[in-house]
């Protein structure tokens, strides 16, 4: 701060005072503001609604007719973004048209919906979790066998532990609690940094094992399709990603349907194979010979319960997404989680029995579900629609992955752990970046393992219990630290579900670490290394852009814009007056002469013709900014600075740094309630533009260069996206101050 002051009062010493710079304006900078959050309502099918234009009407012009909430624009030509057309056609085929100026309004979800959409990468993991623990045990022949009751039951007891425990998670953290977040804020950055390499590595996995899985009912019910799984597991992965990078989710309920179906078949195939088991007076129907490959150990015993505990997935969605929930959400949260917790539970146990009773073996080919299924209802159409729903219900469940993974990657690059590029949303309102990565990643895995589910379990497990081990033992400290009411009670759930979880994490660890679990490994610790040299890059550059009292550059003469008065009949001048300032023997266009309303024709042919407004977006009063800033300054003619808040309370930070410089240019702040900021600004300038089209606009932006090329990547582009933005308009000039680091 006291830097700030020291560099305000060397900026007094050489610029005219701010009411000079304001009155020197030639349009009017307050064009009103974007809709406060309250305002933001969407359709009632959508999460997508309009956002009004800045400004008032333009020489007696309507603004432009905006399109219904949750509807695309209207088809117009190709913005220069997707020139070549070729590309851009293809983009609108595939993608849809980008959305108008548009604000995200969150669907708030009631239970009977929340629970199908958030349970569903949870509850379709009974469809390969006992089959993993089955594999394993049966390496030890019958004597293995026989122990798949008792490693059941011990992680029935783990999924209800870890259950308790998420309970007291979302009672902590109303407002979403991650792996990340919780152990982020208890454990320190390094532990939440081991934790969201957890969470991404369990993401990827949950695309590539549910495709497998999914990819397996099928050729289960159609086995001629066997030779094909890994070409189809990759389209499916296709298919999704050009789902989720059209952006838009319509109502929940149709994202509920595959997940109650799926509900309905087991139940339906867990009631009847009971009821069949129940004829013959529960007595198991004799296994077929087993051969024995392995002698049964304590470890073989261990890898099977690694291996079964994966059917407990997906039990952290919920608590990421409390804010999802209509209110009271926390408590909606709470229920919702026991719900799906206790179905969880009885399908897997349910699912387990069958395969006790039904003396289900793996087999090559088809799977231990369809197995079932054929058992109990032969080759009908309760075969087909168990087989069918539960394809359905794993690729939803790969679905959730993509709506995670990418958000947690906007939270990594909002730390400064990921690049920055990963935070942005792209045209149609998605983490687009993110979801790419994903795609990619899951599908590399998913061709490198052949699409075989047992192949991939192994390295399943590692991801999923670090991130619980985190989370739970971040819990643990945070109950320590506060002591409410009830804290001990809390301590101890978690404390239990952190332990159990941190069992399970050392079995899988080291019980599968030959077959697989090393790749997990290694990831975690390549991930880990990538980020935290990523947050050094960002803090060195931070230090280099840090204020310095005396490395400021300014002028050695005192500046003040210099204005030319605008032609007669120009509306928005200054004065009101007509064209004093204007050179003698020159002919300056009168606007009125505009073909279209709005629009200013280039026609300038000689310096005195134009007439300037210089714009300098801002984002912080950094070494680069004010650099900016003086450049700006010193062409003296007149400058407006621009800054887009993302929220209330960054632009009150702002606003103080800004007083505490000493308020010497013209600032006009703008707050974007869905952090938004290329979007606004585009919005803002495009606005004045139509307020004064005789104008040229010179958009000033500092921007950070990079000596080492490589971590240019780093750095967002928001110069050539501005130019990209604003070349279809007239008279806008988009020009850099660089800095170099």
């Amino acid at each position: 701060m006291d830097v700030l002051r020291g560099v305000g009062r060397e900026w007094q010493r050489v610029s005219a005072g701010c009411d000079v710079w304001r009155r020197a304006l030639p349009v009017d900078p307050d064009l009103g503001s974007l809709p406060s959050p309250a305002q933001i309502t969407p359709a009632r099918f959508g999460r997508v609604v309009p956002v009004s234009p800045f400004g008032p009407t333009v020489l007696g012009t309507p603004p432009p007719r905006l399109p219904p909430a949750g509807a695309a624009e209207e088809e117009g030509p190709p913005s220069p973004v997707d020139r070549p057309r070729g590309i851009y056609r293809l983009r609108r085929l595939l993608l849809g048209p980008a959305l108008a100026s548009t604000a995200i309004a969150r669907e708030r979800m009631r239970k009977l919906v929340a629970l199908p959409v958030l349970s569903a990468d949870a509850l379709s993991s009974v469809a390969y979790g006992p089959e993993a623990m089955l594999v394993v045990l049966v390496l030890a022949g019958s004597a293995g066998i026989g122990y798949t009751i008792p490693i059941a039951a011990t992680i029935v007891f783990l999924m209800l532990a870890i259950g308790v425990s998420y309970r007291q998670t979302i009672r902590a953290y109303p407002h979403g609690g991650g792996s990340y977040i919780v152990a982020s804020d208890n454990l320190g950055r390094v532990p939440g940094l081991v934790a969201a390499a957890g969470l991404m590595t369990d993401y990827i996995l949950t695309v590539a094992v549910s495709i497998a899985a999914g990819v397996a009912a099928i050729t289960s019910a159609l086995p001629s399709l066997d030779s094909s799984s890994v070409l189809i597991g990759v389209a499916a992965i296709a298919v999704l990603l050009a789902c989720n990078l059209r952006g838009i989710r319509q109502a929940g309920a149709i994202f509920a349907a595959p997940t109650y179906a799926f509900v309905i078949a087991m139940v339906a195939l867990i009631a009847v194979g009971l009821a069949d088991a129940g004829d013959r007076n529960f007595d198991p129907v004799p296994d077929a010979p087993a051969g024995a490959t392995e002698g049964l150990g304590i470890l073989l015993v261990m890898r099977a319960f690694a291996s079964g505990a994966t059917a407990m997935t997906g039990i952290e969605a919920i608590s990421n997404a409390v804010p999802a929930f209509k209110p009271v959400e926390w408590r909606n949260a709470r229920t919702t989680l026991t719900w799906m917790i206790g179905i969880l539970v009885t399908l897997f146990a349910g699912i387990v029995a069958l395969i006790h009773f039904d003396g289900i073996l793996p087999r090559s080919g088809e799977t231990a579900l369809s197995q079932l299924a054929h058992s109990n209802y032969g080759s009908g159409p309760m075969y087909v629609y168990t087989q069918a729903a539960t394809a359905a219900v794993l690729l939803l469940a790969a679905n959730t992955a993509f709506n995670d993974f990418p958000r947690v990657l906007s939270l990594l690059a909002r730390d400064d752990h990921a690049p920055r590029l990963f935070a942005r949303m792209g045209d149609r309102l998605a983490f687009s970046n993110g979801i790419i990565l994903l795609s990619v990643a899951a599908g590399l895995v998913y061709v490198a393992f052949d699409g075989r589910t047992a192949s991939l379990i192994p390295l399943y497990a590692v991801g999923v219990f670090l991130a619980f081990s985190l989370s739970q033992a971040g819990m643990v400290v945070h109950w320590w630290r506060l002591r409410d009411r009830h804290w001990r009670k809390s301590l101890v759930f978690n404390a239990t579900g952190g332990f159990l979880s941190a069992v399970v994490l050392v079995t899988a660890g080291i019980t599968k670490f030959t077959e697989g679990a090393w790749v997990a490994l290694v990831a975690v610790g390549a991930f880990l290394l990538v980020t935290t040299r990523i947050r050094r890059h960002y803090d060195t550059v931070a230090a280099a852009l840090r204020l310095q009292r005396h490395a400021i550059e300014l002028p050695r003469r005192t500046i003040a814009p210099r204005v030319a008065a605008p032609a007669e009949g120009v509306e928005g001048s200054p004065d009101g007056s007509g064209s004093p300032g204007t050179p003698e023997g020159r002919e300056v266009r009168d606007p009125e002469a505009f073909h279209e309303p709005g629009e200013a024709e280039e026609t300038e042919e000689v310096p005195e013709e134009i007439r300037h407004l210089s714009l300098v977006p801002i984002e912080t009063l950094d070494r680069a900014g004010m650099r900016a800033l003086a450049y700006a300054a010193s062409l003296e003619q007149p400058v407006l600075v621009v800054h887009v808040s993302t929220g209330v309370r960054e632009a009150e930070t702002f606003r103080e740094h800004w007083r505490l410089w000493g308020d010497h240019l013209p600032l006009q702040e703008l707050v974007s309630p869905y952090r938004a900021v290329i979007a606004p600004l585009v919005n803002y300038i495009e606005a004045l533009h139509h307020q004064r089209p005789d104008l040229t606009l010179t958009v000033i932006l500092p921007e950070v260069v990079m000596r080492q090329r490589r971590y240019s990547a780093l750095h967002g582009r928001t110069a050539p996206r501005l130019r990209r933005a604003l070349r279809p308009l007239r008279k806008i000039v988009v020009t850099s101050v660089p800095f170099h680091v």
